[in-house]
């Protein structure tokens, strides 16, 4: 069990009638970076050009970082392109004229779909996928006989068609995400050529999800290796199973006991759940009210539990669902006008400060009059390096007070609540203690 809070390490008395105790040295770790009430992520799909040449110079203008979730199968430079792996597709195509589409050869079938040597059957593969993530397999397994009857009647012209999220990426280079990258922003994989994950087989899953990673790594580092987001915001169990041995993170499912999960789709209000954690998932569409864009930063901005993540794909004109980015520069300064009460950081940042806080231990002594305050998790230690945010209450003769970890010092102005005097400070898990002394 972790221990958030290491209490009345050192409790010294105050003298005077009716006066109560300081809580020197109790310490707690904040529950969100530098006591911030919420937790924001501008979380984006696709990696469309507008993304980065209209919303990106905005968020860089207010000092928010963003999470990108980009296709690498396009970009040149990229090892891996789309492709089937698995039988020749014409011994596919004849097989269907005997044996109609069922259970055993759908995902086959339908990860070929895409890649038959025809414009417009990928189409179909998407349109069978979202019937297997709603759960209508059967009906599903039609589209696919639909399919390949259409193909063995010559119904298809030949030739290769790209998916719109694809083309409209188009001119978007790893050289251009590294300075992106360089700038505080995350990427993220989507996969490879944004497929339904549900409508693939074992092995056309694993390529997506798997080469998509490998393209990151080599091209942006291991940094950008930790979230990841299937297409369509799939929540298939089948897909989370193989995505989350893969990736740390992933904005379609993040189970813990500790995390309320509330996807875009719902109509679940955050304030209902008793849980540690609250993950808000909201995704603006063209017909989005911007009044009730800020009523989503104004819910989370009450509460103290509360990570509203936004999901965005178009910006003027490009991308599905695309919003005006003078749309988005309104909505973005509403935020920074409440960045007392709003951390917004990437949706890996908040992830890890949430998993380091809940398996971390604080240990508080005393020595000479200062305070030594020794933070660490038990997590892996090159994934989870996030500095956390503590809240250590300080003796009130304190006016300003020295925060120490390692090589680096900081001087702090006390603040007070109803329990008397304390200081807020980051300090890095798993290193030197931090020591604290008064002036």
């Amino acid at each position: 069990m972790n221990r958030l809070v290491l209490a009345f390490a050192l409790l010294i008395s105050v003298s005077g009638c009716g006066q109560k105790e300081e809580l020197t040295g109790q310490t707690e770790i904040t529950k969100w970076q530098d006591g911030k009430n919420a937790a924001i992520s501008l979380t984006y799909d696709d990696g469309n050009t507008n993304q980065f040449a209209k919303a990106l110079p905005i968020m860089n203008r207010l000092q928010f970082p963003a999470t990108f979730f980009i296709m690498t199968g396009h970009m040149p430079g990229s090892q891996y392109q789309g492709k089937f792996i698995g039988r020749p597709v014409k011994e596919i195509i004849a097989e269907t004229a005997d044996t109609p589409t069922n259970k055993d050869n759908f995902f086959e079938r339908a990860s070929a779909a895409g890649y038959l040597g025809y414009k417009g059957t990928m189409e179909y593969h998407t349109r069978a996928g979202a019937l297997v993530d709603a759960g209508k397999e059967e009906e599903a397994y039609a589209v696919m006989d639909d399919l390949y009857q259409k193909v063995r009647e010559g119904a298809f012209e030949p030739g290769v068609e790209l998916k719109n999220e694809v083309a409209e990426a188009e001119g978007v280079t790893w050289e251009k995400l590294r300075a992106y990258a360089a700038q505080g922003h995350e990427f993220a994989s989507h996969t490879i050529t944004h497929p339904r994950l549900a409508a693939l087989d074992e092995a056309n899953m694993l390529y997506e999800l798997e080469k998509s990673r490998e393209d990151i790594l080599k091209q942006l580092g291991p940094e950008h290796t930790f979230s990841a987001e299937g297409p369509y915001g799939t929540e298939n169990e089948r897909v989370m199973e193989y995505a989350l041995k893969l990736f740390p993170a992933t904005r379609n499912r993040m189970p813990a006991p500790y995390l309320e999960e509330i996807n875009r789709g719902s109509k679940q209000q955050p304030g209902a759940s008793d849980k540690e954690y609250v993950q808000w998932q909201r995704g603006a569409l063209t017909s989005t009210p911007l009044p009730l864009m800020k009523s989503w930063v104004d819910t989370v901005a009450a509460h103290q539990n509360q990570w509203l993540v936004l999901v965005f794909h178009g910006v003027d004109g490009v991308g599905w669902e695309a919003l005006p980015s003078s749309l988005l520069e309104e909505y973005f300064q509403y935020m920074k006008d409440k960045e007392d009460k709003l951390w917004v950081a990437t949706f890996g940042d908040v992830t890890k400060y949430m998993r380091e806080r809940m398996n971390a231990t604080v240990d508080i002594s005393e020595n000479a009059g200062k305070i030594k305050v020794n933070l660490s998790h038990s997590l892996d230690q090159e994934m989870y390096d996030l500095p956390l945010t503590l809240k250590t209450y300080v003796p009130s003769a304190w006016e300003a007070v020295s925060v120490r970890q390692g090589a680096k010092e900081q001087l702090v102005k006390p603040e007070k609540d109803a329990n008397g005097a304390f200081v807020l400070y980051r300090a890095v898990p798993n290193t030197q203690p931090v020591e604290l002394s008064g002036t």
